[in-house]
């Protein structure tokens, strides 16, 4: 029984110059076989001219692109066949400038950002240890600094020696820096402003009622470490809404979904993004389920089943790990799908779907529950309602926590809280600070 077309085996029925590509693909990628003298279904036609090419194949290969293959000479069914071997090369093949790689079973050429990829890659390189000119450690602002500091004492993977040095020398100690430049990832965990650098480095959050109807959204900018922290407050206070229950005095708030799980989904997100593909992660949060979405494949094109063993591949972007390892904030690779697993079988939810495909990566959460629903849109639309229904369990509550909590601005909250005085529903008893809240709403 023939072989079918795969990976490291493809047919053609007659040779032709441009085949040469073919061999490029295969140098490039797991090196393979050409048959001549079949058609793409497998049926055996044969080569009429097999001793001239045996000689003209080796040496326009040799020629173009500056390798050596074996050509031998095989009978199938008694006709002649040709079977041109190439080998994978640990350094780039161009056939005339032009760069092919076999993938599946298909050859394609690489551009842009496919092939800057390959390039690093056959250099031992990764894209977020790129050195960049014309930015310094001076140009970088404390918060992400202090945000990694902080991190990286509660989970004691740094001494606090290293924590102790200026922000120059725990960059040197994170090998973000090569010669006098820094890396990619330098940028992207510790400046204020990556985009200035790095197109689509930044999330964006969106709570849908329906595929095509978007009722809000928010931009998270920043450095890698910064959006961590304002995307999770983001999801937390405003786009999730926790059962709120009892234990005594102590109130209780359970989300639909662990936080933890959700967590580990945002930093897989950010830590694996292809960030050489110029589009944002993306977070879709709807009543009974939310999407993480990052560009990028899966590292050395593990299937979906590889990521879900608990050996899974290397991280996309190794020294974004990391960073983000060293302070804590990640499991090492290949644990960070088996604990959001985890999490959510502990808290008696399903586990959620991941899927890869040409666009990227995603990871699906779901609920029987409904997150939100018509609940947050009347919440949305009453906004003072809101206020009071939080200002009875808590009459101490400041402006800032109150917005944070309904995800309003605090200038909104401002106006909700002045027209509530105006109309008697609520009163202010003593200062700013100290002071407390009593609701007259619904009192006779």
């Amino acid at each position: 029984m023939n072989p079918r077309e795969n990976q490291t085996i493809e047919w053609k029925e007659s040779w032709r110059d441009e085949y040469i590509r073919w061999i490029c693909g295969f140098a490039n990628a797991q090196g393979g076989r050409l048959i001549i003298g079949k058609n793409d279904k497998g049926a055996v036609l044969g080569v009429a001219n097999a001793k001239k090419l045996l000689e003209d194949i080796p040496n326009k290969i040799r020629d173009i692109l500056g390798i050596i293959v074996d050509v031998n000479l095989r009978v199938e069914q008694g006709k002649e066949l040709l079977e041109i071997v190439g080998e994978p090369y640990p350094y780039p093949i161009s056939y005339k400038g032009e760069y092919h790689y076999r993938s599946g079973s298909t050859k394609q050429e690489l551009k842009g950002a496919a092939l800057d990829r390959f390039l690093l890659k056959k250099q031992g390189k990764h894209w977020d240890g790129v050195p960049v000119p014309r930015v310094d450690v001076a140009d970088f602002k404390d918060e992400s600094f202090n945000i990694f500091r902080t991190n990286a004492t509660k989970s004691g993977r740094v001494s606090d020696e290293v924590l102790a040095q200026s922000n120059a020398l725990l960059i040197d100690n994170l090998n973000l820096k090569e010669g006098d430049y820094l890396k990619r990832a330098a940028i992207l965990l510790f400046h204020n402003d990556p985009e200035k650098w790095i197109v689509g480095a930044y999330i964006k959050i969106g709570y849908f009622r329906t595929d095509a109807d978007l009722l809000y959204q928010d931009d998270i900018h920043g450095s890698l470490f910064v959006q961590a922290e304002k995307a999770m407050d983001l999801l937390l206070t405003k786009y999730l809404r926790a059962a709120i229950s009892y234990e005594g005095i102590s109130r209780v708030e359970k989300f639909p979904f662990p936080k933890a799980a959700l967590r580990e989904a945002l930093l897989n997100a950010i830590v694996h993004k292809d960030y050489s593909g110029g589009s944002p992660i993306q977070i879709s949060v709807y009543d009974n389920k939310i999407y993480f979405w990052n560009d990028g494949q899966l590292p050395d094109n593990w299937t979906v089943e590889q990521l879900l063993s608990k050996h899974a591949s290397k991280p996309f972007n190794p020294l974004i790990a990391n960073a983000f390892f060293r302070a804590g904030m990640i499991e090492s690779w290949g644990r960070g799908i088996e604990k959001i697993n985890q999490e959510c079988k502990a808290a008696g939810v399903p586990v959620p779907e991941y899927r890869t495909d040409a666009s990227g990566l995603m990871v699906k959460f779901h609920t029987q529950v409904t997150l939100t629903g018509k609940t947050l849109e009347k919440t949305l639309e009453k906004t003072p309602d809101r206020i009071i229904a939080l200002l009875r369990e808590d009459s101490s509550l400041s402006i800032a926590k109150l917005a944070k909590q309904i995800g309003k601005s605090t200038s909104a909250i401002e106006r909700a809280l002045r027209k509530l005085r105006e109309t008697g529903d609520i009163e202010r008893v003593g200062p700013a600070k100290g002071g407390y809240w009593v609701v007259r709403k619904g009192k006779p």
